[in-house]
């Protein structure tokens, strides 16, 4: 028995570092995509506009979405700051879907793990999702009680002296702090979006000119990090449960669950089915098309998966932030709009997709069990340019090549500033990221008293 259960979990675990090993490559050159676009494409003019609730401010909330990609609770947060702006509910609510069901980097994963089929439903769906929202919220939408939760929640932020970040529109902390040449205190929500600003302030020329310079990459690399630190624990989480879901949750569960058959009833009820095992699975929007594979090869409907897919946006954790945010009615009223919107699109990509003779095989293909990850073929080569790109990505940033007027850790290289560890030798004072460089340094200070303490101005014009 128990060599039975080590067996199932050496299983799982080979399925699903497996499946990791396959989606590798497409979730770093997507995440690269998208550091490009969030770095090179502007997006404050469309910010600007998301006001107003017609058709105009609902295509550009589309469009931002798709470019601000992130994780759901990432998306959730720049969407409550949009909202405190002024942006309609209507436009928020689209830029949450757009920035979570049309990226590059999930569109990519769902096309290796999932095949072309999800890929067109996704994105396909994506756009739907939002139609079938705009047509709910302009119907029902509750527009005294959003203004009042508005007035609310920037009289809240205000009384607690919260102020928002300028790069990402998130809450700014007070740890990542910068007083302008005007004498304007800006907070940010991280460092990297304290770092993001600096390089916007200082960079000069276009995108052309950039990436050809140390900066330029510099910027790539920081929003590739950023990227990375809001997804990561989700795409673990996926793939690693995608594995022991496949190999201990029995076929009875999923016939159990979603309806087995033909017709229009059993299609509703797979596409319902969908989004209530999103809502309790607890995993985000990168995470849950591992999730997905795993349904899938429990026989789940094409409309189930679809469903399940679309509903990152209303699992428990992200309710819970919505109830932060909103209260309860609000936070209601998204979970009933929201959960209509994907069962409905699920069940019409599902129809679709059927009258076309596109919807996948359920029979076709090795199982996951059957399946051999780790081969020498072109995964393997793939994989092998993806890990050498995003390692000289974190190495310029870690190294801080091109980073503007900023401190140099002499032991790691990460850039800092003036406000942590710090020590003198010979006459020159040295900055650190943390206490643990800065022992370092001082058990070995001449090891590293000939690395440079900061990246002066002219070095960084020099680059640009």
């Amino acid at each position: 028995m128990q060599a039975t259960i080590i067996d199932g979990v050496l299983e799982s675990l080979r399925i699903g570092v497996g499946f990791l090993w396959t989606a590798a490559w497409a979730i770093i050159m997507g995440l690269t995509i998208t550091s490009l676009v969030q770095v090179y494409v502007s997006k404050e003019r469309m910010a600007q506009v998301l006001g107003e609730g017609d058709l105009t401010g609902l295509t550009k909330a589309t469009v931002f979405g798709a470019a601000s990609s992130g994780c759901s609770f990432g998306a959730v947060a720049i969407g409550k700051g949009l909202f405190k702006k002024g942006a309609h509910a209507v436009n928020f609510l689209a830029f949450m879907f757009a920035s979570t069901n049309l990226i590059v980097e999930l569109g990519l994963m769902i096309l290796i793990l999932l095949g072309w089929e999800f890929l067109l439903a996704e994105l396909l769906g994506g756009l739907i999702l939002i139609a079938v929202m705009a047509v709910i919220v302009h119907l029902t939408l509750p527009e005294n009680l959003f203004n009042e939760v508005r007035e609310t929640l920037n009289e809240r932020d205000h009384a607690a002296g919260v102020t928002e970040d300028p790069t990402c529109g998130m809450e700014g902390k007070d740890e990542y702090t910068l007083t302008t040449d005007g004498g304007e205190t800006l907070k940010f929500c991280s460092e990297g979006c304290l770092e993001t600003y600096r390089q916007e302030t200082s960079s000069s020329g276009g995108w052309r000119d950039e990436l050809l310079s140390w900066g330029g990459w510099y910027k790539v690399g920081n929003q590739y990090r950023k990227e990375w630190s809001m997804i990561w624990k989700d795409i673990v989480a996926g793939f690693l449960i995608s594995g022991f879901v496949i190999v201990f949750v029995p076929q009875w569960v999923w016939n159990t669950l979603f309806i087995q058959g033909d017709g229009l009833l059993v299609t509703a009820e797979n596409a319902v089915m969908g989004v209530i095992i999103a809502v309790l699975s607890f995993v985000g929007s990168m995470g849950n098309v591992p999730f997905a594979v795993a349904l899938w090869g429990g026989g789940v409907s094409f409309a189930g998966i679809i469903a399940f897919v679309y509903a990152d946006l209303i699992t428990v954790p992200v309710l819970n932030v919505y109830r932060k945010y909103y209260g309860w009615q609000i936070m209601l009223y998204i979970l009933g709009v929201f959960f209509v919107t994907m069962a409905f699109t699920g069940f019409l990509m599902e129809l679709l997709f059927d009258a076309f003779g596109i919807v996948p095989d359920l029979a076709g293909g090795e199982t996951a069990t059957e399946q051999t990850y780790f081969e020498l073929n072109y995964t393997f080569y793939l994989n092998i340019i993806a890990f050498a790109l995003s390692g000289f990505l974190l190495y310029v940033y870690r190294r801080g090549l091109g980073a503007p007027g900023q401190y140099r850790d002499p032991v790691c290289g990460m850039r800092t500033d003036d406000e942590g560890p710090s020590a003198s030798h010979d006459g020159t004072t040295y900055y650190f990221c943390s206490k643990t460089c800065k022992r370092t340094f001082e058990e070995e200070p001449t090891e590293f008293a000939d690395q440079s303490p900061q990246i002066s101005s002219h070095d960084h014009d020099h680059d640009h």
